[in-house]
């Protein structure tokens, strides 16, 4: 997945420690954009974040724009949350009630929401 953002250095620090996603790379004035590229746990896919010098419109994001992060254990789940809670990020109430009680949901920097979810994914 990749987004432009407009805030890319705050999006980075977000996934990266909030999130806890290890960065795979960046890069800096490519055809006029910078990015950074963060793997996701399975470590076959990776998100995408680009940042054009000259501040272009942004994709408006609404409350039910996900991204999901499911945690197999408790233990991972109650120290994911802890480590973005220490950096004074708080959680939003979900706009969908499916998630109350499951999981918590949290704003990027730039409003995108991305919900931390104690459990497997189980279809």
């Amino acid at each position: 997945m990749a987004r432009h953002s407009n805030n890319l250095k705050g999006v980075a620090k977000f996934y990266h420690q909030a999130i806890g996603l290890e960065i795979l790379g960046d890069f800096e004035s490519h055809l006029g954009c910078d990015g950074v590229m963060l793997v996701l746990p399975d470590r076959a896919h990776h998100l995408e974040f680009t940042h054009h010098i000259h501040k272009v419109p942004s994709l408006e994001s609404t409350k039910e724009n996900l991204m999901v992060f499911y945690y197999g254990s408790p233990d991972e789940y109650k120290h994911a949350n802890k480590r973005i809670q220490e950096m004074e990020i708080t959680p939003v109430a979900p706009e969908n009630p499916c998630w109350k009680d499951k999981s918590e949901t949290y704003e990027d920097p730039d409003g995108w929401r991305v919900i931390l979810f104690n459990g497997v994914y189980n279809p």
